[in-house]
This record gives structure tokens, sequence and C-alpha cells, in this order.
């Protein structure tokens, strides 16, 4: 049953992410409403209103054969000009951005949702026009059906200027790095606000001693889900230490989790199963995930093809805000299950680790252009002095201060830009 269980919860997030999802279901959508109004079409209160109304209702049939396949046509077009759109947006975001940003820019709701209308009245109008040969040529029953039809025809156009706009600022660097950063910053604002009587901040716990487990798989810490813990591993009074931070690259056989009493062995494969290990690195945009996304984008900028320093600089100013919130959680967080005798320990990614995976590359790819390395240092001076960071994490963030100051002293070459660049270390 918990297999079963983890299966349709990966499924669910595949599904959601696929680009399909949205234009399957309202396709399905309007294959019923295509259905349900042949049915009305033919009642009571409908030819009533095709006499009062008549000039409503187009009741010719060669009229509504013509009108339809127009209407096919001009769908058709519409979908193969949107969709080529969209894999060449796709396609320049891969290669002038970073190909992780793909995931984001497929999942677009509103863009599915739109090419979703596109195919759900292509499909609409075809059932409709194939209608008109059951009914015969002398009848007047699908009058509504090719009204209804005629409506959600202009309804594609409307949608297609719009999509014209979505997709032309969806591509705009500005608005990419605004997203991440919006969807980032809100999921680490909600994780400290969130009050819960079952967690506690923790900032060291001596785990040497407790048994260690380790896992099976190689491949990216997504998180542990504890939903899936039998009832008699939830039950037992213990405690169990997570070991890796959420998207941490962990190894076969490496530690992935400390008990401090013994377990069975039925329970020492519960608790693998527990855990959630991806080959995707970026799944999406919460907490470290979207802030790599972000260090991608500067790095990608400052590459020599590219040599975009603007691009950095709105990435670097984004990362050090995020930076200065995500440095506000606890060292370690200690969890107690329903039952009330199971404790979690979940670790959080050390500053010292944050500032290899975000700051460094930025670093080492922008040594010598003074007006990322400017921004940069800012930034860093912005998180020393932020409220409610721990002497640990602050103490981490000047030692990599004093290695962009080492950088900057070897690459910059000019003496003026030297000088001015290196006095802002001097300001408090």
């Amino acid at each position: 049953m918990k297999a079963i269980i983890k299966f349709f919860k990966r499924t669910y997030h595949n599904v959601l992410q696929s680009i399909a999802f949205y234009p399957v279901l309202i396709s399905l959508l309007y294959g019923v409403a295509a259905v349900i109004s042949l049915k009305i079409d033919s009642s009571e209160l409908v030819a009533q209103l095709k006499e009062d109304a008549s000039y409503l209702f187009i009741q010719d049939y060669d009229t509504v054969r013509a009108m339809l396949s127009t209407f096919i046509g001009g769908i058709i077009s519409l979908t193969v000009f949107s969709f080529s759109m969209v894999m060449v947006v796709l396609g320049q975001a891969s290669s002038d951005f970073s190909p992780r940003l793909l995931p984001g820019l497929i999942s677009n709701k509103k863009n599915q949702i739109i090419l979703g209308t596109y195919v759900g009245t292509l499909l609409y109008c075809t059932l409709i026009l194939l209608s008109l040969g059951a009914y015969g040529i002398d009848s007047s029953a699908v009058g509504l059906s090719a009204m209804l039809a005629a409506l959600m025809s202009i309804l594609c156009i409307v949608l297609f200027i719009y999509f014209i706009n979505s997709i032309s600022s969806a591509i705009q660097i500005h608005n990419i790095i605004e997203g991440i950063y919006q969807r980032c910053d809100t999921y680490l604002e909600d994780e400290l606000q969130e009050k819960d009587a079952s967690k506690i901040a923790l900032q060291y716990i001596d785990t040497g001693g407790w048994k260690p487990i380790v896992t099976d798989k190689t491949g990216y810490f997504r998180g542990f889900d504890s939903v899936l813990m039998s009832s008699s591993v939830k039950e037992d009074d213990n405690q169990i230490e997570i070991v890796p931070y959420l998207n941490q690259h962990i190894w076969k056989g490496d530690v992935a989790l400390r008990v401090k009493n013994d377990i069975s062995e039925e329970a020492h494969k519960n608790l693998l199963f527990c855990m959630d290990i991806s080959s995707d690195r970026h799944e999406d945009d919460k907490g470290i995930g979207g802030m790599i996304k972000l260090t991608e984008i500067a790095v990608k900028a400052m590459s020599p093809g590219i040599n975009d320093p603007g691009t950095a600089i709105g990435a670097v100013t984004k990362l050090g805000s995020l930076l200065a919130t995500f440095l506000r959680f606890p060292h370690m967080v200690s969890t107690t299950l329903d039952k009330g005798s199971m404790i979690l320990i979940h670790k959080n990614i050390p500053a010292e680790e944050l500032m290899r995976i975000l700051v460094q590359p930025i670093r080492l790819y922008s040594k010598k252009d003074s007006t990322v390395m400017y921004e940069l240092i800012k930034a860093l001076q912005y998180v020393v002095s932020a409220p409610g960071i721990s002497n640990d994490h602050r103490k981490a963030v000047v030692k990599e201060l004093g290695a962009l100051r080492s950088d900057l002293e070897k690459n910059i070459e000019n003496d003026v830009d030297r000088e001015n660049i290196l006095a802002l270390f001097e300001e408090k």
C-alpha cells in the first residue's frame, strides 16, 4: 500500500510538470461539451429559441459545413504556430540562459491552458462536423452547436493575441529571474513563519554513536516522507537523524540515516523507502533549487559566448536577498511525529556549503569583471548585516568575502578599478 502511495505521488508530480497535462484535460472537456450540445440541440427549449431568435442560429447545412471547415483549418494553423513558438522559446532559453529553466517554462499553466483551448476547440468543431452526416442534409439540429463553435473560435483568436504577449514576456530574462525569486522567497518566508509545536530548532546534537543506515540509491535527496512510514516505526520510541540536507547529492552506500536505538530489518527497509532520491537536481524553485538556478543564470551570462554582465547583476542582487533569508534557518530541526514517540532530526544546508554552491561559481567566472564583483560584494555585505543570522553563518560569509577580496587583488589589472572596488571592504 505504501508503495502505491509513493508511486501515485511521483506520478502526480510528473503529470503536473508535463506540457500535455492541461491540453489533454481541456480537450476532454470540450469533447464532452460537443456531445452535450448535440443532445441539447434537439430539445424543445432550443427549438423554441430557434424560432424566437432565429438570427442567432445557423440552420443551413452548407453554411454550417463551410463554417466548421474554416474554423478547423484556421485553428490548426494557430495551434501549429503556437506550439512552434513554444519550442523556439524553450530552445532560446536553454542556449542563452540555462537548460535548467526549461521545466519552469514548460509548466507555465497559462500557456498550457491556451494550447488546450486550441486543441479542445479543434476537437469540438471536428465532432460537430462529423455529426452533420448523421443528422442529414435537411436537419437543423446543429444550430446551437454551430453557434457555440463560432464563439469558441473567437475565443481562440483572443487567446492567440494574449499568447503572443505572454510568450514574449516569458522569455525576457528579468521576468524569469523575478519569477524564480518570487517563488523561492515565498517558500522560504512560509517555512520561517510556519508555527508548529512539534518542531524545535537545534544548533548541535551528537549522533556519532547512533546506528548508521546506508542508502541503496544514487541521486539528489528530495526529502523524507514520513507519511510512508509504517505504524510500527512511527510508534517506536526512537530518534532518527536524516543525514543529507535537501538537494544534496548522495552516492549508493553513503550514510543516509542514523537511528539512536536498534531497529528491525523491516523497519530498516521502511525508512529507506521513505527517502525520496531523484536523478534531477532542479525539480522546482523551492529553497536551494531556486537559488542554484539564479547562480547558473549568472554564470551562463558571464560565459565568453554570452558576456552579459547586466543579467549576472540581476541574478546576484536577487540571490543576496534569498541568502539573507535562508541563513536565518537553524542548523537542525527536530520534529515529533503524530504519535509523540518518534523524533525526526532534519539538517539544513551549512552556510559554508551555500557559499561553495552559490557564490563561488559566480566569483570564479566573474572575478575579472568589476561591475559584477561590486554587486556580489554588496550582496554578501548585506547578508552579513542581516538580522537573525547566527555567528557561525556570518563567519562563513565573511570568509567568502575574504576569498573574494583575494581574487580581486590578483585579477583586476587596472589600478584605479582595483582600488575603488577594494575600498568596498573598508566600508562598515
